[in-house]
């Protein structure tokens, strides 16, 4: 197991010899950088699939703490109203048509694509994961991380840090038997203000679903306070009061 590690580090280019840093640190560090603790922001998901054929989605997103997110959807007009709630590993879907929120998993998608509901609705990644050094070299920091507990959607992650810039380069996301679920890929860096700076672009494509890709556009992350009324299913229907 030992040499099998020690090789696998090699083939990625960083060196188990330099494993000096506080990898919980790095990863908080990180957390920082994306996001504030409470915040609005805008999103638009691309889904590609392998003819060529797009679906775009825009939603309105808004997050308190460590675990209270919901996203409305803004568009399409066919998707208009539908809100996702997440209270710590607990989500939400509300439809218009329906009129009453129903639970979704976090491997569940509510967009279809390579992204799954955790990927569009995420927390902090110190929320769900521990941290571990796995490697360095002179650019980036690679984490080892494990998830906190089995409601987490991936059992393990493997992040690349920008030394420089704080954030996530790439996270491939592993199952427990150590299948390949997913690669993420993290870039265009861009100056939100209020002190954000982070990446604007989020792509991502798996194994599983060979030929299809997913693309997530950030825009318009400020801090923003909201009270704790505003993260309950009683709410779900009025998150659009909120713009």
């Amino acid at each position: 197991m030992l040499r099998a590690t020690l090789l696998w580090l090699l083939a990625v280019g960083l060196a188990p010899a330099a494993l000096a840093y506080d990898a919980t640190a790095v990863l908080a560090g990180v957390d920082e950088r994306m996001a504030p603790a409470a915040y609005e922001m805008y999103r638009k998901l691309i889904n590609i699939e392998p003819d060529g054929d797009r679906k775009e989605f825009v939603l309105y997103t808004v997050k308190k703490g460590t675990d209270k997110m919901v996203a409305l959807f803004l568009d399409p007009p066919s998707e208009h109203g539908r809100t996702t709630l997440r209270l710590g590993d607990n989500l939400w879907l509300y439809i218009p048509n329906v009129g009453k929120p129903i639970r979704i998993t976090s491997l569940q998608s509510v967009v279809g694509g390579v992204f799954n509901n955790s990927d569009i609705m995420r927390l902090e990644f110190g929320t769900e994961y521990t941290a571990a050094p796995a490697g360095e070299d002179d650019t980036h920091y690679l984490l080892d991380l494990e998830a906190r507990g089995p409601a987490v959607a991936y059992d393990r992650l493997k992040m690349w840090v920008d030394k420089a810039t704080g954030v996530p380069v790439t996270i491939e996301a592993y199952a427990a038997s150590g299948l390949l679920i997913k690669t993420l890929r993290y870039g265009d860096i861009k100056d939100f203000g209020h002190g954000i700076v982070r990446p604007a672009r989020l792509v991502t494509d798996s194994p599983l679903y060979r030929g299809y890709q997913s693309v997530m556009l950030f825009d318009g992350i400020r801090p923003r306070e909201l009270a704790d009324e505003v993260f309950t299913l009683d709410y779900m229907p009025r998150v659009g009061e909120l713009r």
